[in-house]
């Protein structure tokens, strides 16, 4: 019999560690907040970390421009091409809807033909800089999980800076600055998101990658490049996000880092596309957005698996006995313990950390990953209960089902149990421990 079980092991090995491989890549979901489950005790639930799914944040935004005026068509202007100063027959005129180029352009559906785009006045008061700060405001806390992208109908900007603030426009900090040249406009080094590691991840740097020379097909673009940060943690194609969690669970400044309340980009100076202004042709020069994207999901702390826009505002549908728009209190009647964000570890589940009722006195912690584990392949609960396999029973599954039912006994000329098998147990903690590097 141990033979055959030897032989069988050496048989379906490859294939186990082969599915463990592929954990990681369905890892980090956490799209469920609680699942029924059968215990000692009967039916109970199993509480776990959980967050709503990423979508686009630009549906639920408010757009305020400064200053406000500057939006073309009032009066009406006529354009002119950067590459081609003669080819003067673009209009803008607020008054007429087909050539109106109003903010919300900037948030529509693409792929109309022609293209729509918010449009700013012309640098007619050259050499007063035109400048124009574009803010985007949520109302509400966005964990950011894909690249800002900047569409440009015209030239992109010579000069920009994207910001971020995290108190509702109260206070900002730079994001990355954009330019021609770093050194002349921000008195910064050039580099690009490729020159950053692990321990610069946070460092604000200005990039020339997105300014330089003329608009071309594909080359309307301005990134901030939150997949390459992650990348830094998760690997190039994000399979390790089990890493990634754990830096996002353990590293504050990195948690806030892609986290916002409000977004602002100040365009500081328009494409000219030479060293020098035509001051006989200012029409030329002028800010043009036809698309921004902003992916992202609502904060909830782990303790909401969906979030809803109701009344010109997002909020979170909490679980785990909290309330608040980020899940970030417990509810009345559920303050037994201090209220705590949930853990995306340990991976997959993470822990839910729920709030409990005030009349239950002080949690005692039962089990936990470090001192406390639960034997024989439980699974601690809420640190307050180990969920134990069919075979085990008890506080920390340490005793055999078999005692409390009359004794264990193998003499019956069946195989022994599999839970009694010294190589099976062996197997279990080999695959326990490769998940844990995984």
């Amino acid at each position: 019999m141990t033979m055959w079980l030897v032989l069988t092991v050496q048989v379906i090995w490859p294939g186990l560690c082969l599915a463990m491989q592929h954990y990681p890549t369905t890892w980090g979901h956490y799209d469920m907040c609680k699942s029924q489950v059968y215990t000692d005790e009967g039916l109970t639930w199993d509480y776990m970390a959980c967050q709503p799914e990423a979508a686009d944040m630009t549906k639920y935004l408010k757009v305020t421009l400064d200053p406000p005026n500057i939006t073309c068509g009032d009066p009406p202007e006529t354009y002119c091409a950067l590459e081609n100063p003669y080819m003067c027959n673009n209009e803008c005129d607020a008054a007429t809807e087909e050539l109106a180029h109003p903010p919300e352009l900037m948030f529509d559906f693409e792929g109309r033909n022609p293209t729509t785009f918010w449009q700013s006045t012309s640098w007619r008061k050259y050499p007063k800089p035109l400048t124009v700060n574009i803010t985007l405001s949520w109302n509400k806390t966005i964990e950011l999980t894909d690249d800002i992208v900047i569409t440009f109908e015209s030239g992109r900007p010579e000069q920009m800076v994207l910001e971020k603030s995290l108190d509702y426009g109260r206070t900002w900090q730079p994001y990355q600055f954009y330019a021609t040249d770093c050194l002349d406009a921000f008195t910064m080094e050039p580099k690009t998101v490729h020159d950053l590691s692990q321990f610069t991840l946070l460092d604000i740097i200005c990039t020339e990658e997105y300014s330089r020379g003329y608009v071309w097909k594909y080359d309307k673009t301005v990134r901030f490049e939150i997949k390459d940060r992650f990348a830094l943690f998760a690997g190039p194609r994000l399979h390790n996000m089990a890493s990634l969690y754990g830096q996002l669970d353990t590293t504050k400044n990195l948690r806030d880092f892609f986290t916002i309340t409000d977004l602002r980009i100040s365009l500081l100076r328009p494409a000219t596309g030479a060293t020098m202004v035509d001051e006989s042709n200012l029409s030329r020069y002028f800010y043009a957005i036809s698309d921004i994207k902003v992916h992202g999901r609502c904060k909830c702390n782990l303790h909401a698996n969906s979030c809803v826009f109701e009344k010109e505002k997002l909020s979170c549908e909490c679980e785990h006995n909290t309330t608040g728009p980020d899940c970030g209190r417990c509810k009345r009647n559920y303050q037994g313990r201090a209220w705590s964000a949930g853990s995306y570890l340990p991976i997959p589940k993470g822990t839910a950390n729920i709030c409990v009722p005030n009349n239950i006195g002080p949690v005692t912690r039962v089990c936990d990953n470090e001192l406390l584990r639960c034997q024989n392949g439980g699974v601690c609960v809420n640190n307050v209960r180990c969920q134990c396999p069919p075979a085990f029973s008890g506080l920390l599954c340490e005793k055999p089902r078999c005692e409390s039912e009359g004794g264990c006994s193998s003499d019956s000329g069946s195989d022994p149990g599999l839970t009694q098998s010294p190589l099976l147990l062996l197997l279990t903690s080999a695959c326990t421990l490769l998940l844990t590097r995984l």
